[in-house]
């Protein structure tokens, strides 16, 4: 492990991800924890773990960004202390706006039947509700285009993770950063060249459900489960249909003649 990055979500994470990437880094963020780690991270959410449990995890990995890991990022660096510490950081104002407006992308219609036609969504949401609740102690809620979040509540953790970071993170291998800062300060602080390409920006108002959907391979899976409930479902309904109207059609063309008798009766 080389560089732990410690920024909670909507503070660029997926953009620090990218260009960490470009840099010729190897980084695990929230799907990739998800895919290789999952029980691993279950256990940690739900039940504890220590920097044993880290040290094992991520011994062959470059960096970590976004959450879980950057919740955790005392406890890896107690598990690899020659790594670099970036915390990625923005306007308080702008982050929770951020955080709200990806709770809305987040009620993609795919997604809204993924809940019930696929158990690979099923598996994916329990984790996230996890993370959520060891991490900021309170739930999102998503209706329909509505979303919002207890405000207060997320607003102090944001506070407090950020001051943690700040007061207890080694100085000489802490960097605190702006996406907006661009290549300068990030490559002078990993010791590294600018690269010739712009600073690479992600997820730019909630986009990354879009690019999840098009090649994540979970977010892949999942829309092939939906597809493929979706057709069992029609061929059951088809079929008990057919079976239905062709079991009893005597049925069924006398209680239509009967109601049609019944509102000549009613004529006269």
């Amino acid at each position: 492990m080389k560089v732990i990055c410690a920024g909670l979500s909507k503070t660029g994470t997926k953009s620090m991800q990218a260009a960490l990437k470009e840099l010729g880094y190897n980084v695990y963020d929230t799907m990739d924890n998800y895919e290789h780690f999952r029980d691993d991270w279950i256990k940690i959410l739900t039940k504890g773990g220590n920097s044993e449990d880290f040290r094992r995890m991520y011994q062959d990995i470059d960096a970590v960004a976004d959450v879980p890991a950057s919740a955790f990022w005392d406890e890896i660096h107690k598990a690899f202390p020659d790594s670099k510490i970036i915390l990625t950081t923005r306007d308080e104002d702008d982050w929770i706006e951020s955080w709200t407006n990806q709770m809305v992308k987040s009620a993609h219609p795919l997604i809204m039947l993924g809940i019930y036609l696929s158990p690979t969504l099923v598996k994916l949401r329990w984790f996230w509700k996890q993370t959520v609740l060891a991490i900021f102690g309170g739930q999102n809620y998503v209706k329909g285009h509505k979303a919002g979040t207890n405000q207060l509540l997320y607003r102090m953790k944001y506070r407090r993770h950020n001051a943690h970071a700040l007061q207890n993170a080694p100085k000489d291998k802490l960097l605190v950063f702006n996406i907006k800062d661009g290549w300068g300060p990030l490559c002078q602080f990993l010791g590294l060249q600018v690269p010739s390409k712009p600073f690479p920006r992600k997820n730019v108002r909630g986009k990354i459900i879009e690019e999840l959907m098009a090649s994540q391979p979970t977010f892949v899976r999942v829309q092939r489960e939906v597809k493929v409930s979706l057709a069992l479902l029609l061929g059951f309904l088809g079929f008990g249909i057919f079976k239905i109207c062709n079991s009893a059609p005597s049925t069924w063309f006398n209680a239509i003649y009967g109601y049609i008798l019944s509102l000549k009766t009613k004529q006269h």
